[in-house]
C-alpha cells in the first residue's frame, strides 16, 4: 500500500501518518526504487490502533507507552487512569452546570444577577439581601459594602479547594441567617466609611470595631480566627487561611483608620472565642 491508501484505510490524513512517523509512533516502511513508501498490513493494524487510543483521549506520549508494552498491562493502567480523569471532569462539569442553572433561573425569574457575579447561590442570596437594605437607605451605599462583596466574590473564585469553598458557603449562610444581619452590617459600613480619611487614633475606630465584631455570629468565630483571621469586614468576612500578602492588601485598601478598626475587631473576636 502507498501512504494515501494506508491513510484512507485507517481513516486519517496522510499528514497524520507522516506526523506519526516523525514521532516514532509508526515505523518507517520500506521504499521502492522510486522512493515511494510501501506499507504492509501490520502498518495498517498499528495505525488503526493508534487512532483508537487517541480517540479514547490518550495523549501521544501515552500511546507510545501503550504500544511499547506488548503484554497490554500498560494499556490497562493508562485506561484506568484515563477513566478516573474523565470521571473527575464529568463531576466538575456537572457542578458547573448546576451552578449555571441556578444563575439562569435567577435571570429568568427577574431577580437579576449581582454585578460581582456570577457567584454561588449562597452569595447571591446574601447580595440580594444587601441590595434590599441598600435600596432603603436615604443616601448612596457605603463604599465598604461594595468592597466587602468584591472580596467575597474573589474568595469564592480563588478558593484553594472544595473544603475552603464549603467553609465559605457555610459562613455566608450563618451570616444571612442572623436576625437583622444586613441592617446591622450597613450601620457598621456607615461607621467604616466615616473613617476613610480619619486618624487611626480616632475614637470612632473603637466604635466601628465593636460594630464589626457584633455583626459576626457566635458560630463563625472559630472560622474567622483560624488560619489567619478574618479576610474582610462586615456581613461577608470569611476564613480559609489567607496569605499574609492578601491580608496586607486588604488592610492597605481600607486605609489606616479602617484597617485599625479591622485589626481591633479581630482582637475582639479572638477574646470572645477564648471566653466561650
Amino acid at each position: 500500500m502507498r501512504i494515501g491508501e494506508l491513510a484512507a484505510l485507517a481513516g486519517v490524513s496522510t499528514r497524520t501518518v507522516r506526523h506519526y512517523h516523525h514521532l516514532g509512533l509508526l515505523p518507517e516502511p520500506g521504499r521502492r526504487a522510486n522512493g515511494y513508501r510501501v506499507y504492509e498490513l501490520r502498518d495498517a493494524v498499528r495505525l488503526a490502533r493508534i487512532r483508537r487510543l487517541t480517540e479514547l483521549g490518550l495523549g501521544l506520549d501515552e500511546v507510545r507507552d501503550v504500544l511499547a508494552d506488548d503484554a497490554g498491562r500498560e494499556l490497562r493502567e493508562v485506561l484506568e487512569e484515563l477513566d478516573a480523569d474523565l470521571a473527575r471532569q464529568e463531576a466538575a462539569i456537572r457542578a458547573r452546570r448546576e451552578r449555571l442553572g441556578v444563575l439562569l433561573r435567577q435571570a429568568r425569574e427577574g431577580g437579576g444577577l449581582p454585578p460581582e457575579g456570577p457567584v454561588s447561590p449562597e452569595l447571591g442570596a446574601l447580595f440580594e439581601e444587601m441590595a434590599r437594605v441598600s435600596a432603603a437607605l436615604p443616601g448612596p451605599e457605603p463604599s465598604t459594602a461594595a468592597m466587602d462583596r468584591e472580596v467575597l466574590a474573589l474568595l469564592e473564585t480563588t478558593g484553594s479547594g472544595p473544603e475552603e469553598r464549603r467553609r465559605l458557603s457555610q459562613f455566608v449562610r450563618e451570616m444571612a441567617a442572623a436576625p437583622q444581619a444586613a441592617e446591622r452590617a450597613y450601620e457598621m459600613y456607615a461607621l467604616l466609611d466615616e473613617l476613610a480619611d480619619a486618624d487611626p487614633a480616632d475614637p470612632r475606630v473603637e466604635l466601628a470595631a465593636q460594630a464589626l465584631a457584633g455583626c459576626l455570629p457566635r458560630e463563625a468565630i472559630s472560622e474567622l480566627t483560624a488560619a489567619g483571621g478574618p479576610l474582610g469586614e462586615g456581613a461577608g468576612a470569611a476564613a480559609g487561611g489567607p496569605s499574609e500578602g492578601f491580608l496586607d492588601a486588604i488592610f492597605e485598601s481600607l486605609g489606616p483608620a479602617r484597617a485599625a478598626a479591622l485589626r481591633r475587631a479581630m482582637t475582639l473576636l479572638t477574646e470572645r472565642k477564648e471566653r466561650t
